[in-house]
C-alpha cells in the first residue's frame, strides 16, 4: 500500500526534546515500513525515519533559531505539496489537526485524519460539522466526547518503539514526572504527593512561553523544596534511564487528557503510573496491573507507597502487547484497507 503521513512542522520526526505528535509519527512511518508498505513522510528536512522523507521545511519550527516564522506559511506550504503528490498514494493520513480539510474536500474519500489534541474547543464543532467527510480517528475513546456527531472511523491508541526503552527490572527509589509544566499537567500535585512520602521527586519537563508565568510564580517557589529535582527538558536518549529508575511515574493531570504518551514511555520501561482519573487514563492505564487510578493526592500517595508491588516485567510484557509501534501500525493498516474497500464498493455502485 503506498501511505502519505502528513507530519505537523512544530517539531523534528522524532521531536529532539518534548514532543507528542510528531513522536507517534515517528514511530508509525517505521512500524509501516516495517510491515512492508510504501510510506512518505511530509515533514521537516532533519526526520529520522524509515520512510522516504519529502522535506518540505528546512527544520522544525518550535527550535528554529529565526525570530521571525510563520507556522500557518510552513503548514499551506507543506499541504500544496502534499497535494500536488496527492495522486501517488493509495491513502493520505494527516496528523495536522484540520487545516487541510478546505484543501482536500474533494479528496477527502482517501484521506484519514487522527486528531491529537482536546476536542472541546469552541470553535471545532463548527470545523466538523462543515466538513463531515473527512473520516477522522480518536486516540482514545474519551477524546470523542465533545464532537460525538464527528464522522469518527476509528480509535487508534498510540504505540511506540519498544526498541527504544530499555526495561528495568529494578527502580532507584524516587518518584518521577515527565512531560510539559502547565495547570492542566499539575506538577504542584507531583510535588505535594511526593513531600506527603517523603520522597523525592524528579523533574523532567518543558516549560512553554505561554506557561511561563504559571511556572515563575506557581512551580519554582516549589522547587525550593530539597525533594524536589528539577533536571530540564529531556529527549528520548534520557528517557529509559530517567523512568526506568522512578518507583512510580506520577500523572497528576486535571484536564480531559486525550491519550498521554508518557504513561506508556513509562511503562516500556517497567515503571508503573499513578494516574488521576480523567480523560483517557482508564483506556491506557490497567488498575492494580500497570499502575493505578487514583482521584485525590490521599489516594496517589498511597498508590505510590505500593507501587514497588506490582511487578515490572508484567508491566513491559502489557506495553509490548497493547502500545508497541507496530501494534499501531496493524491498527491503522486494517484501517485503511477498510476505508479503501469502502470507497471502492462505493465508486462500483455508482457506476452501475
Amino acid at each position: 500500500m503506498r501511505i502519505a503521513q502528513v507530519s505537523p512542522l512544530y517539531e523534528a520526526v522524532p521531536p529532539k526534546l518534548y514532543g507528542g505528535t510528531e513522536r507517534v509519527v515517528a514511530h508509525l512511518c517505521d512500524g509501516l515500513v516495517e510491515l512492508g508498505h510504501d510510506v512518505t513522510l511530509f515533514a521537516s528536512a532533519e526526520a529520522q525515519t524509515r520512510a522516504r522523507l519529502a522535506a518540505v521545511r528546512d527544520q522544525a519550527i518550535r527550535l528554529d533559531p529565526s525570530p521571525l516564522k510563520s507556522d500557518l506559511a510552513a503548514h499551506m506550504a507543506e499541504l500544496a505539496e502534499v497535494r500536488r503528490r496527492a495522486h501517488e498514494f493509495d491513502i493520505i493520513h494527516f496528523h495536522t489537526d484540520m487545516i487541510h480539510f478546505p484543501f482536500f474536500a474533494d479528496l477527502a474519500d482517501k484521506t484519514i485524519t487522527t486528531l491529537h489534541g482536546r476536542l472541546d474547543l469552541k470553535d471545532l464543532a463548527a470545523v466538523y460539522r462543515r466538513w463531515p467527510q473527512f473520516p477522522v480517528v480518536s486516540i482514545s475513546h474519551d477524546q470523542r466526547r465533545p464532537l460525538p456527531f464527528a464522522n469518527w472511523a476509528a480509535t487508534v491508541h498510540h504505540g511506540i518503539d519498544q526498541s527504544l526503552y530499555r526495561f528495568s527490572p529494578q527502580s532507584r527509589g524516587y518518584l518521577a514526572f515527565l512531560g510539559r509544566i502547565s495547570p492542566e499537567k499539575r506538577p504542584d500535585r507531583a510535588i505535594a504527593i511526593a513531600t506527603r512520602l517523603g520522597r523525592t521527586l524528579r523533574v523532567a519537563a518543558k516549560v512553554d512561553p505561554a506557561d511561563r508565568v504559571y511556572f515563575d510564580e506557581k512551580i519554582e517557589p516549589l522547587m525550593l523544596n530539597p525533594l524536589v529535582e528539577y533536571i530540564g527538558e529531556i529527549g528520548d536518549d534520557r528517557k529509559s534511564e530517567f523512568l526506568g529508575g522512578a518507583d512510580a511515574l506520577l500523572f497528576p493531570i486535571d484536564w480531559p487528557e486525550p491519550f498521554g504518551l508518557v504513561m506508556i514511555e513509562a511503562m516500556a520501561c517497567g515503571t508503573p503510573v499513578i494516574a488521576y482519573d480523567c480523560g483517557s487514563v482508564r483506556e491506557v492505564v490497567e488498575d492494580g496491573l500497570s499502575g493505578f487510578i487514583v482521584r485525590d493526592d490521599a489516594e496517589a500517595a498511597a498508590a505510590a507507597a505500593r507501587a514497588h508491588l506490582l511487578d515490572r516485567a508484567a508491566i513491559r510484557r502489557r506495553f509490548e502487547e497493547r502500545f508497541s509501534s507496530l501494534a499501531m501500525a496493524r491498527r491503522y493498516y486494517e484501517l485503511y484497507a477498510r476505508l479503501l474497500r469502502r470507497g471502492a464498493a462505493a465508486s462500483q455502485a455508482e457506476v452501475a
